[in-house]
């Protein structure tokens, strides 16, 4: 008897192989079901998994269905906002928001894509999330900036109000350059006197910080650093009069340290606003809450305005 062959057309081919590659894989149906589309853009259940492991992973806690979902709705409706002013991040600036968050654990970025995977998370989840408040953040700050600025005589009251103590508002800028004539360990009294009287001649010679660049650039046995700027906050009350009994391009009175002769040659000299650990902790926390309250207002109108459609929750 002859056997008998069965021709199963290409078309029908390929679709077996797909569905076979399906299975295979242990694709589960149910995750490509969209639950929500946001202006025209699908959630699936797939999505909605992710975010959650992800969440459960950066938070410790198990989140919501609804708060996932409303987290997914609110990136969509940030990504399009940003396509529509034309802030786009690229694959390259992902990447290496990726590396840098690695490397703030210590860790490399194959690692952290490793863990990720061990709990179930593809990469490309933390990359979507990262990609959403890269393009979010610049949105807020770059249309909102002037409305989050925050003053800094309103952020002296507040430290006041916190502390009970007035502040000094406005101060001086220092910025200088120190110079050092190297004295070698062990030279003798004689050495060291000579050396002095050096420093006082250079003293007579500047006028300027240029000139004093051009001249210990070339003086043998002796360096310039890079210039330093300091504010009246940073610096003890005893430097901060040799710095305003100085002129502007000259040299400090020579000082014998550990490394020989010290010099600082003052480049400039001008008023400024104090700035203090309290200080900048207080700027931050009122900078923050604008920017809280603005984003939030944003979102609001965006989501408002979005096209929200519900499938199956």
């Amino acid at each position: 008897m002859r056997a008998i062959t069965m021709t199963i057309p290409l078309p029908i081919f390929r679709l077996l192989l797909v569905l076979a590659a399906l299975f295979l894989v242990g694709v589960p149906a149910r995750a490509q079901n969209i639950v929500v589309m946001v202006n025209g853009d699908p959630i699936t259940d797939f999505d909605i998994e992710q975010r959650s492991k992800l969440d459960q992973l950066t938070t410790q806690k198990a989140p919501s269905r609804e708060q996932v979902i409303n987290e997914l709705i609110d990136d969509k409706v940030k990504m399009k906002e940003g396509k529509k002013y034309g802030v786009d991040p690229g694959v390259s600036d992902i990447n290496q928001s990726y590396e840098g968050m690695a490397q703030r654990m210590r860790i490399t970025p194959e690692q952290l894509t490793k863990s990720l995977e061990s709990k179930g998370v593809r990469p490309e989840t933390l990359k979507s999330r990262m990609k959403s408040e890269m393009v979010w953040t610049s949105l807020v700050r770059g249309r909102y900036k002037e409305k989050l600025l925050v003053g800094e005589r309103d952020v002296a009251q507040a430290v006041q109000a916190q502390s009970g103590e007035k502040l000094q508002i406005e101060g001086t800028e220092y910025k200088m350059q120190p110079i050092v004539l190297i004295v070698p360990r062990g030279s003798s009294a004689a050495f060291l006197e000579t050396r002095k009287k050096e420093a006082d001649s250079y003293r007579a010679r500047v006028g300027s910080c240029e000139e004093a660049n051009s001249l210990f650039r070339s003086t043998p046995n002796a360096t310039i650093r890079d210039s330093i700027t300091k504010t009246t906050a940073e610096l003890p009350e005893a430097l901060r009069k040799v710095l305003d009994d100085t002129p502007i391009g000259h040299l400090t009175a020579p000082e014998v340290t550990k490394a020989g002769i010290e010099m600082v040659v003052l480049c400039s000299r001008k008023p400024t606003m104090i700035d203090t650990p309290k200080k900048r902790e207080v700027r931050e926390k009122m900078y923050q809450e604008k920017y809280e309250k603005t984003q939030k207002a944003y979102l609001e109108e965006l989501r408002k305005a979005a096209m929200i459609e519900y499938r199956n929750r």
